[in-house]
């Protein structure tokens, strides 16, 4: 009982929140995200009654399975956008833009991580420096596309983001899972070439194979099934499925093998999306299926938030150098690949700045982090600093999304224009 009222309590605290939010014109992850911190340990848990919020963190791990499923459903949409009838729209500028100016990301901010790591190890590990350079690659596109659909950005700018953004998580969930897999090796003392070079290039082929294999069965399960509520029962049986077979850890002659569980999910879309010729009309579906998991999932990371590590102004330190390290990576990175893939002087100036905005996918990494045995304390910092940076990022980045596109000339000055405003003027003529 004390479980479900938990549940209720945060879904609703959230999508309430969201109407807020709104009136404020600020994405809705940004209120789920603050609707947690209200229901957890430091506000509404902090009264100590079981059922009314999350009391403490041991409180909010019990739920931990419904972070799991989140993440899963979430790398199996991303994996929804690399249709192969879009790939070949996609060209090779926007290839180019995605692929570098989130590699250049993570170099940056691994550079100034670690150079704060050696000014002070005791408060920044280099695990977390180097896990948070990975993190800081994935963009988040929701908040994007709703800058991007409200006011109807049209332009050069516009053309090329929106494949730059799906491409951008697909680079980043493979940055973060060789610099995850580097990261434990840290963590648990086992350095070598088998534990940072061999592991995590064995996860990312195994990753990509398990997700390959279970995307094709997948699509040949679904032939046996014509009604379309026994196909969305299929469909969320599969990604269950290929979620708890992700979980799966082997250990063949000393190398241990085990499994990116986002990796595995994206090609599991990929490889589905591409073989079943329904697969559109069924995204859609799992899509509207799983939006209350993901209110529930952005709410309990919010709640994940220890506030109190903010008190420490070392702590705020290393946020705020993860989150301008950033902000140039991604400036200078989409700039550069840019001026060399030859985009027009627009894309060049104005690209990296919409690309700023950061969320789900970004919480999916750092949540594995935390979850993660061998990273310890290291973890939960980069668990923090991450949902920091989404918080500031989610409250500023769509506004200068907005700014770009209004000065590269894709929105219109006058801005949004109301559904009842066009039919009156139509009526005029």
């Amino acid at each position: 009982m004390e479980a479900l009222l938990s549940l209720s309590i945060a879904l609703l605290a959230g999508l309430l929140l969201s109407r807020l939010a709104k009136l404020l014109k600020l994405p809705a992850v940004t209120a789920y995200l603050v609707a947690g911190i209200l229901v957890g340990p430091y506000c509404l848990g902090a009264l100590g009654v079981k059922g009314l919020g999350f009391v403490d963190m041991h409180d909010i791990e019990t739920y931990s399975i419904i972070s799991d499923v989140a993440l899963g459903f979430i790398a199996f949409s991303i994996g929804n956008e690399f249709r192969l009838s879009q790939l070949k729209k996609i060209g090779k500028q926007a290839t180019i833009v995605g692929v570098l100016q989130a590699v250049i990301t993570t170099i940056v901010v691994d550079i100034a991580l670690i150079l704060l790591h050696f000014a002070m190890p005791d408060k920044l590990p280099l695990s977390a420096a180097i896990v948070l350079g990975a993190i800081a690659s994935a963009t988040a596109p929701a908040a994007t596309l709703m800058v991007v659909k409200q006011y109807k950005a049209k332009g050069p700018v516009t053309d090329i983001l929106l494949p730059v953004v799906a491409l951008d998580d697909a680079v980043g969930l493979v940055l973060f899972a060789v610099s995850f897999g580097v990261a434990k090796s840290l963590g648990s003392g086992a350095i070598s070439v088998i534990s940072v070079v061999v592991e995590p290039l064995l996860e990312i082929i195994c990753s990509l194979g398990l997700g390959a294999a279970m995307g094709y069965l997948f699509s040949l399960c679904e032939k046996f099934f014509h009604s379309r509520s026994k196909r969305l029962a299929v469909s969320v049986g599969f990604v269950l499925l290929t979620i708890g077979l992700s979980m799966l850890k082997f250990t063949i002659g000393g190398v241990h093998i085990g499994f990116s569980s986002l990796l595995v999910c994206m090609m599991l879309g990929t490889i589905f999306c591409n073989i079943c010729d329904f697969s559109e009309d069924l995204m859609d579906r799992v899509d509207r299926w799983t939006a209350p998991l993901f209110v529930l999932f952005f709410v309990i990371s919010g709640a994940e938030l220890e506030l109190s590590v903010f008190t420490d102004l070392m702590i705020v330190l290393i946020g705020v150098v993860y989150i301008v390290s950033r902000s140039a990576g991604k400036y200078t990175g989409a700039n550069l690949s840019a001026r060399l893939s030859k985009c027009e002087p627009n894309i060049v100036k104005y690209l990296g700045i919409t690309l700023l905005p950061q969320a789900g996918v970004a919480l999916g990494m750092a949540n594995m982090a935390m979850n993660a045995v061998e990273l310890g304390t290291a973890g939960i910092l980069i668990s923090n600093i991450t949902l920091f940076a989404v918080l500031i990022y989610e409250l500023v980045g769509p506004a200068l999304t907005k700014m770009a596109l209004l000065k590269a000339g894709d929105i219109d000055p006058e801005g949004k224009t109301s559904a009842r405003h066009e039919s009156l003027k139509n009526v005029g003529k």
